[in-house]
């Protein structure tokens, strides 16, 4: 039986519309989104690195 609800976590190499269409492939449809900064430290300073985007999917009822 699969999760009711699920985060997916747009990846490194894939776009948001790629994330969304893997989210549909997998039977979730998004309800909710989540980002946040990553951060790498270099000589001891915080750098930015990229942008880490999450959607909430719930189980579509088709």
């Amino acid at each position: 039986m699969a999760k009711k609800q699920v985060w997916f976590e747009v990846e490194e190499n894939e776009t948001i519309e790629q994330c969304l269409e893997r989210m549909k492939k997998d039977g979730y449809m998004a309800v909710g989104r989540r980002e946040e900064p990553v951060f790498e430290e270099v000589n001891g300073e915080p750098v930015y690195l990229r942008q880490k985007i999450q959607f909430k999917g719930v189980l579509a009822n088709e």
